[in-house]
């Protein structure tokens, strides 16, 4: 079987541990592989976005944030900075950009005049099609070492795994 990275950490440790009980290799691999996996998504999106000052990581995130929330393709600030998991005072900067830049709005709820409701422009909505199908492309291209089969079970087993969190 062919070795990667991991196992020679997951080597060390065992050696390390020998007589502990407690340590699992097994346990250790699947977890060290699935943050080194993470860690290769997260550079790889960052490097997506490399040098570009018109359109970045964060204004990407912030967009997405809008997109993906359960409300209709409309959110408060506060919302948008609760899903996006930055102060209120970052989502309004990010928020800044973004209107600047035309891909979104900002209105006074005609509801409830308390309150501004965020909604992606048609250009907003361009821009996140545009950098969401090139993330499922790199997000494909992690996952080519599988076939269909492989990833339904690796679903099913990380789905157990989460379901006993509580997630």
């Amino acid at each position: 079987m062919d070795r990667d990275s991991v196992d020679a950490h997951v080597d060390r440790w065992s050696s390390f541990w020998k007589d502990e009980p407690a340590f699992d290799p097994e346990v250790e691999g699947a977890l060290i592989r699935m943050i080194h996996i993470q860690r290769r998504l997260r550079r790889e999106d960052v490097a997506a976005f490399a040098g570009s000052e018109d359109f970045t990581l964060q204004d990407y995130k912030t967009l997405h944030a809008l997109m993906v929330q359960p409300w209709p393709t409309e959110a408060t600030p506060a919302q948008l900075a609760e899903a996006a998991n930055v102060t209120r005072a970052a989502m309004t900067s990010r928020l800044d950009r973004l209107a600047a830049a035309e891909l979104i709005t900002r209105e006074v709820d005609e509801v409830d005049r308390r309150r501004v409701l965020v909604r992606p422009t048609q250009k907003g909505r361009e821009m996140w099609n545009k950098y969401i199908f090139e993330g499922i492309e790199r997000d494909k291209q992690v996952m080519s070492a599988l076939d269909r089969d492989e990833l339904v079970e690796l679903n099913a087993l990380l789905r157990k795994v989460l379901l006993s969190l509580g997630e």
